[in-house]
């Protein structure tokens, strides 16, 4: 296969993922169908089925191409110069915007939650999430800015977990655009038992105002 047909190839198939994406973010994945993704794409559906198989392995392609995997997540908070849990706080704004703002982001995370009706394992959304917050968690605790008994650990599942639902929540009750207010307040009652030798104000302060220039930009089809 030559350059000009992979490259049209990759086209059609980032095509097809976005057009599912919007689908699954508006209407579910039950009330999405693969002639609606070929309809919303302007492709066949006979693409559809030769890029993806099926409509599962279409919904598994959004899950995996964000929601689940965060390109970049690891390393997009590596800096040395800012304090690790600055470091975390800017990566908890990050990802609030990309959920309520990000369509492949929504859509993924709709799917996760309607994954009882989708024939298919798909990937714990939440692992990596984890694993960035542990080793933030433990970087704050060895340059002694975490409090004396917080484990990094089990306090990053717990922080985790916490901030989906109050993303999830909030969104349900007062809509996407209240997500990045709710979390700042969610902050400021947290950092306190996690930070020592800080404020925590002024912690959610700078990792929120640092964060406008590097949040994922939509997806519009």
């Amino acid at each position: 296969m030559d350059g000009t047909v992979q490259e049209r190839a990759r086209a059609t198939r980032r095509s097809l993922l976005e057009a599912a994406a919007c689908l699954f973010a508006e209407r579910g994945y039950a009330a999405t169908s693969v002639n609606d993704v070929s309809a919303r794409s302007g492709r066949t559906s006979g693409s559809v089925y030769f890029h993806y198989a099926s409509k599962e392995g279409l919904a598994l392609a959004v899950i995996r191409d964000r929601f689940a995997t965060w390109p970049g997540l690891a390393t997009r908070y590596a800096n040395p110069a800012v304090p690790p849990l600055e470091r975390l706080v800017a990566l908890s704004y990050e990802i609030a915007h990309a959920l309520a703002e990000d369509t492949l982001t929504r859509a993924g995370a709709r799917l996760w939650a309607e994954r009882d009706a989708i024939d298919v394992p798909l990937p714990d959304p939440f692992a990596l999430w984890t694993a960035a917050a542990t080793r933030l968690l433990a970087q704050a605790r060895a340059a002694g800015h975490l409090a004396h008994r917080v484990r990094p650990a089990p306090t990053a599942r717990t922080l985790v977990r916490a901030f989906f639902g109050l993303c999830t929540l909030t969104e349900a009750l007062e809509g996407p655009q209240t997500i990045a207010h709710r979390l700042t307040d969610w902050w400021h009652l947290t950092l306190p038992s996690l930070q020592r030798g800080a404020d925590p104000a002024e912690t959610v302060g700078r990792a929120r105002a640092g964060v406008t220039s590097k949040v994922a930009p939509k997806v519009t089809v």
